[in-house]
């Protein structure tokens, strides 16, 4: 008899999106949280629910069939991965069969679903990381890295981390071991008492550009100079083109700006994309694989089909990629994003790229879209994890344009919001996924959608 609280060994029959998976006990249905098909485990019983128990993993005790060993030193311990050891063909059948799946159990079948595209790269493909100050166990030396899985307080070291280049892990190493010899002291967010929070590193995959970005409280003071010549004495691939530094003092565990200074170069470096040049500022949205995004920006555009002397609307529009991409062949393009710092970024690429009959437009896409009086042909959709906001879907889909794009990073939230589209007249002509996350859980989804003629 499972009951809570108590240690069970389990094998993992089935995996759901999004990175969810259950198993028996005794006639029993344990739902875990990760975990791979096939894996022997033990979790612990964490409550009862009425059909089922949750459960938290405790250890692999037997590997699934489906897995290799992984290539990175840090897999179990840093929560940053979760498929480090699948062949990447695996890897994306796995994708697929969970969407799919997804699809099938909310009454979305028999779609025209193209399949997935693989990423161009398996390793090394991130294009930004938000490394954290900490430790890795309680009075421990100063760490730098990504939180130990499962885990709130505990920093894992991820100096050799096979997601990013090695100029990441280059410049995390220096500053890690400047630090420990200046003893300067961590955020501790339980007393919320010391010095350094973040480390944000971008860099420009097609230019080699690099911005770097050190987050810290308050509390004390740091030679910013002394340690950009020490990051400046290593020997990069890319360019260092930019150093700021963030006064963050909110308690919460997230990067907040209370002052940024420019402490050398540039705020921004520049990425290219499909010839197109994007100036990518600290706190900009940018796809985070810029070969990846090259690919997933193509099946867009191929799913856009003819826009040529057409008004297109590309809602959550960050800083202007698609409406960019879209520009070059359409009469008119009308992008709307909240983050008023991505408009401004948006404003100067299109500058940049010589782009005129764009307009950019800052603000809620609930308040913005009843103020537009043009009438589209077609309207692509790149919401946020959580999707439209279901305030703003009926008004977006009172435009009755020929066509939608929906691009998603959450399938879960896609689903949702394809009912809507579905039961307002709307019907979906095909899907492809984009792997722009290799070795995690997560998978972009594009599908487009054509109005059903009455």
């Amino acid at each position: 008899m499972v009951k809570k609280r108590d240690v069970v060994e389990m094998k993992i029959d089935k995996v759901l999106f999004p990175n969810k998976s259950y198993g028996y006990v005794d006639g029993n249905r344990i739902d875990l949280k990760g975990g791979i098909e096939g894996q022997k485990v033990r979790a612990y019983i964490k409550r009862k629910r009425k059909d089922s128990f949750d459960a938290k993993i405790i250890e692999v005790v037997e590997k699934s069939p489906l897995e290799i060993d992984s290539k990175c030193p840090h897999f179990g311990k840093c929560g940053g991965c979760t498929y480090q050891s699948l062949f990447y063909e695996e890897e994306l059948k796995y994708k697929v069969a969970q969407v799919k799946e997804l699809f099938d159990r909310e009454g979305l079948e028999n779609i025209n679903f193209l399949g997935i595209e693989k990423s161009p790269k398996e390793y090394e493909y991130r294009n930004k990381m938000e490394y954290t100050f900490g430790d890795e166990e309680k009075g421990g030396p100063l760490s730098l890295g990504l939180h130990r899985r499962g885990k709130f307080y505990e920093i894992v070291n991820v100096e050799n981390c096979n997601i990013v280049d090695s100029d990441f892990t280059t410049i995390l190493k220096e500053v890690l071991n400047y630090f420990k010899e200046k003893e300067t002291p961590y955020y501790n967010k339980k007393f919320h008492k010391g010095v350094l929070r973040h480390l944000v590193v971008r860099k420009a995959l097609s230019t080699g550009e690099i911005l770097i970005n050190l987050v810290t409280s308050s509390q004390g003071e740091i030679d910013l100079n002394e340690l950009l010549e020490r990051i400046n004495s290593v020997e990069l691939k890319g360019e260092i083109v930019g150093f700021l530094h963030t006064t963050n003092d909110n308690v919460a565990d997230a990067i907040k700006v209370d002052k940024l200074d420019l402490i050398y170069g540039r705020d921004y470096i520049i990425e290219e994309i499909l010839g197109l040049k994007f100036k990518i500022s600290p706190f900009s949205f940018f796809q985070t694989n810029t070969f990846g995004a090259e690919k997933l920006y193509s099946i867009v555009r191929e799913f856009a089909g003819d826009i040529d002397n057409k008004i297109v609307f590309d809602l959550y529009s960050g800083t202007g990629t698609i409406a960019q991409i879209m520009a070059p062949v359409a009469k008119e393009v009308i992008g709307i994003e909240i983050v008023e710092e991505a408009v401004d970024m948006a404003r100067k690429n299109a500058k940049l790229n010589n782009l005129s009959n764009i307009e950019f437009i800052a603000g809620d896409v609930l308040k913005e879209v009843g103020n537009l009086k043009q009438k589209p042909d077609l309207i692509v959709i790149d919401p946020p994890r959580e999707g439209v906001n279901p305030k703003a879907i009926g008004k977006i889909i009172d435009f009755s344009p020929e066509n939608f794009v929906y691009v998603s990073c959450n399938p879960v939230t896609l689903v949702r919001d394809l009912k809507e589209f579905i039961n307002r007249g709307y019907k979906i002509d095909k899907m492809k996924l984009m792997d722009m996350f290799p070795k995690t859980p997560h998978v972009e989804c594009v599908v487009l959608m054509s109005r059903v003629e009455k």
